[in-house]
């Protein structure tokens, strides 16, 4: 009895190997990449290429069915997120910005895929690795000390722009119709990034609803009320090491009403500009820019925001 159930499963894996996805185009091999040091460009190569570009090396294992369709699922999605094939035809400022998005995507623990890092455990990096892409991306800024001079301006100028939050009347909606939201900097704070690669801070807000979807565990698809505020400084880092907010750039919003703004992804998207709180954009359709930089996390409903209770979270679940 043993031997004739062995046989069917080997009778039936035989069958599988006929079912086969549609093969993947390896293309050519990618070149080194242009403006980055030999060693990061080996970083990279090994531990991303194989989702993340043409240069394709599939292992014997990956050609099994069913393992080949999971394989081939990775590589055309990462392709579609990110592909460093094509690294050496876009403008360096997309290019740092590629470095910096790739190296949170590291952090957060999102990268590699963890069920693709199971079988292929030479694509995850370790903390020598880690902390090399860092440094790197970090020495793309081009931060300076700042004088005393120039952070008495700085909080001249951000004082001007509370101020001029505090006039209703003052700011301007969006072309699209999206009103400017005062006050959102005394919602809670669920997130910070730093925006190493063009030496800018950012704290993203969030109002009552999207803190409770934040606490319920919902955030997955955002409640219809939820509200995103985005707010970005320049950032100055002081002789003692720290770094503090300078010059105020911008506020971003993002209103989630899935009816209102179904044409937009179900999401309202407003941006004001500089301490005048300028409404960004020539025309009313200039959230299609929004909609198209947010696209590859349209499986997190279009929001890059990890609230930070949930990164630790999933730090020390690695950690286990």
């Amino acid at each position: 009895m043993k031997n004739k159930l062995i046989l069917i499963l080997l009778i039936g894996f035989i069958g599988l190997q006929f079912f086969r996805p549609k093969k993947i185009d390896q293309g050519m091999k990618t070149e080194h990449l242009v403006n980055v040091p030999k060693e990061i460009d080996a970083i990279l190569r090994n531990s991303c290429f194989d989702c993340h570009s043409s240069e394709v090396n599939l292992r014997w294992y990956d050609e099994i069915t069913p393992a080949n369709f999971l394989v081939n699922s990775h590589v055309r999605q990462g392709r579609e997120v990110l592909d460093f094939s094509k690294w050496n035809s876009w403008p360096e400022a997309k290019q740092n910005s590629t470095i910096y998005y790739s190296i949170n995507k590291i952090l957060s623990g999102e990268m590699p895929v963890p069920s693709y890092a199971w079988i292929h455990s030479s694509a995850k990096l370790n903390n020598e690795q880690i902390w090399i892409l860092k440094d790197y991306a970090l020495s793309l800024s081009s931060k300076k000390p700042s004088e005393a001079t120039l952070v008495n301006d700085i909080e001249k100028q951000n004082d001007l722009t509370i101020s001029n939050e505090m006039k209703d009347t003052h700011v301007k909606p969006a072309l699209n119709g999206l009103q400017y939201i005062p006050g959102y900097r005394n919602w809670k704070a669920i997130s910070i990034t730093d925006r190493f690669d063009n030496g800018t801070m950012r704290i993203i807000f969030g109002n009552d609803v999207a803190v409770k979807a934040i606490q319920d565990g919902k955030i997955s698809s955002w409640p219809d009320g939820s509200i995103l505020a985005k707010a970005a400084w320049k950032q100055n880092l002081q002789k003692d090491g720290n770094s503090t907010p300078g010059e105020f750039i911008q506020v971003e919003f993002m209103v989630k009403d899935a009816k209102k703004y179904a044409a937009t992804k179900g999401w309202g998207w407003g941006r004001w500009k500089g301490n005048d709180l300028k409404p960004y954009g020539e025309t009313p359709d200039f959230d299609k820019e929004c909609i198209e930089c947010h696209r590859p996390v349209a499986k997190h409903d279009y929001t890059f925001t990890s609230p930070l209770y949930l990164i630790s979270q999933l730090k020390k679940n690695q950690t286990k």
